[in-house]
Order: C-alpha cells, then structure tokens, then sequence
C-alpha cells in the first residue's frame, strides 16, 4: 500500500532541475508525480517515478543528494467535498500530515493525492478503517 518517493536535494542554481528530468529521461525512468519546494540555498525535489529503486541509484550516481520515503497514494473522491473527507477520517486519529500533492492522472471518478503522514501504518489503518482507497505502487504506475 505504500509507494517509495524519491526526494532530490538541489542547489538553487539554474539548470540543476534540468540537470535532474534529464538524466531520469536518459535512463528510461517516466516522472508520475512531482512537487518542489525552495529556500534561499536549496530545493527539495519530490518524485513518484516508475522505478524508484533505479531512479534513485541513477541519480546518486550522477552525483545528487537522494532519499527514499514511503508516502501513501489515495484516491480522493473528485467532488466538492471530497479532499475535506480523507483530511477529516486523518484528523479523527490525531494523524499530522506533513505534506501532500497531486498526481497527475485519475483512477475512475477519483483524483489521486499523494500524502506523507507518520506514522503511516496508523494512517493506513485509518483510512481502511475510513472507507478511503490507497493504491499500490503498481497500481499508481499502471494509471
């Protein structure tokens, strides 16, 4: 149920994203999903790519700082209302979420939002619990 991010640490310089998309293109590894955030001095890029154990190896070797972490990939209802459900089931159990984005893509009448939250066996739990759909790996790299 979980799915493995890949996290690239980046000097705020022009090109090192580049530097980034196109050493995943060369290597065959397709980007699902991605976020960035900034500060003065760095990005951290988030990744869902097809192969993360590749992409992650790829990069390492080319010389970037990278990290794994499990996040969860659930389909939230695409209707007013329905972010506001999967949020709510969450916080019913006292799960902080840290961070969250979209994926680009849908699986049926859901859009897919890939959520970090710890500790992620309690929000797996509470989700099922919940009614709420976490895909796989495989079905996230299927859509």
């Amino acid at each position: 149920m979980k799915v493995n991010q890949i996290s690239v640490f980046l000097e705020n310089k022009s090109g090192r994203l580049a530097d980034v998309t196109r050493t995943l293109a060369q290597n065959g590894i397709n980007i699902r999903a991605l976020s960035i955030a900034d500060t003065v001095d760095y990005g951290l890029l988030r990744l869902i790519v097809d192969h993360p154990q590749h992409a992650a190896k790829v990069l390492s070797d080319y010389g970037f700082t990278v990290a794994q972490t499990e996040v969860l990939a659930i389909a939230v209802p695409d209707r007013p209302g329905g972010l506001a459900g999967i949020i709510d089931i969450l916080s019913a159990k006292d799960l902080n979420i840290e961070y969250m984005y979209a994926f680009v893509g849908r699986s049926g009448d859901h859009a897919i939002v890939i959520f970090r939250i710890e500790p992620v066996e309690d929000a797996i739990a509470a989700l099922q619990q919940g009614g709420a759909q976490i895909l796989t790996g495989e079905q996230l790299h299927a859509l």
